[in-house]
């Protein structure tokens, strides 16, 4: 490790969004003098496909070539500080498998050693004071610090001026462009001759809204309050595709990439309510307190496709 103390940022341990922190870590970072020769972006690419190899492993799509503690042997190596490590984690799945997951990587950026920590739950990371400087999904922030109100949220600029500084001290940085979208999507026979899926038909709508259980505040901050009067939330069965029971119902909210699988169920996609992105995050109370972190934090903020925040 350098001398300079490393500030520490929060990250995902798995997935898609630890795989856009690790490309927005790629554009920014330079290797360390310290470190091997092998660039960031090669390192990045590595933990990618290790990461993937082991989620298929997991999920009994691949067989492994050797138990499970002797990849971990080989994928770590704790004798270079700017290597990185893995861990072990119990998947949630059936059976509870056992799961490789990234832990940390430590690389330099404008001259800061940077530690880029894996964590299950890095928003609460950040909540709970652990950490300065942070990723994860927006969708969390909507869920847990973004206030209800009449008039609904539009966009990742929105959130902070719906955060009170009461409740907590994160405020969102900028987006990372990985963006999939809460869509509006419903049957075609429930929509008048030449009216639009959007907010304003959700506004004059009354009856059923289906929904996946754990939106249910994200939806109410992203459509409002006062949209929602004389609107009812109903939820899929456990073992019953979204898109499924959206069509069952009539109208509903859920996660759109392409749509193909809505439309195969019949249904038109409307309006993009919000994005579903992962976002650099700052808990400004801590930030302040770290030698470095503001230079950190912006250079993490300057990429081609970032959402840009006026914190």
């Amino acid at each position: 490790m350098t001398e300079t103390e490393a500030i520490r940022v929060a990250v995902p341990r798995k997935g898609r969004p630890l795989e856009a922190v690790l490309e927005r870590v790629a554009d920014v970072a330079e290797r360390s003098a310290a470190g091997s020769a092998a660039d960031v972006e090669t390192v990045a690419d590595e933990i990618i496909s290790t990461l993937r190899h082991e989620k298929a492993v997991t999920k009994g799509h691949t067989q492994p070539g050797a138990d499970i503690y002797q990849r971990l042997a080989t994928y770590s190596d704790l004798e270079d500080d700017y290597e990185p490590e893995y861990t072990l984690l119990r998947d949630d799945r059936q059976g509870m498998p056992r799961r490789i997951v990234f832990d940390s990587l430590t690389v330099d950026i404008d001259g800061v050693p940077v530690q880029f920590v894996g964590r299950e739950e890095p928003f609460r990371a950040l909540r709970t004071h652990e950490f300065g400087l942070g990723f994860d999904s927006a969708d969390l922030v909507l869920e847990e610090v973004v206030e209800l109100e009449p008039e609904g949220v539009g966009s990742i600029a929105d959130v902070n001026a719906r955060i009170d500084p009461m409740n907590t001290d994160v405020r969102v940085v900028s987006g990372l462009g990985d963006t999939v979208y809460h869509t509006l999507m419903a049957r075609p026979e429930i929509l008048p001759p030449g009216a639009d899926l959007d907010r304003e038909f959700v506004a004059g709508y009354e009856g059923e809204l289906c929904i996946s259980p754990r939106y249910e505040r994200l939806v109410e901050a992203v459509l409002g309050t006062r949209p929602l009067d004389g609107i009812s939330f109903a939820y899929p069965d456990d073992d019953r595709e979204e898109e499924a029971a959206i069509a069952d119902v009539g109208l509903g909210v859920y996660l759109t990439m392409t749509g193909s699988t809505a439309r195969d169920h019949g249904l038109v996609l409307g309006e993009h309510l919000f994005p579903s992105e992962t976002v650099l995050m700052e808990n400004v109370a801590e930030a302040e307190e770290l030698d470095a972190a503001e230079t950190v934090r912006d250079a993490l903020a300057t990429a081609a496709h970032e959402t840009e925040i006026a914190v």
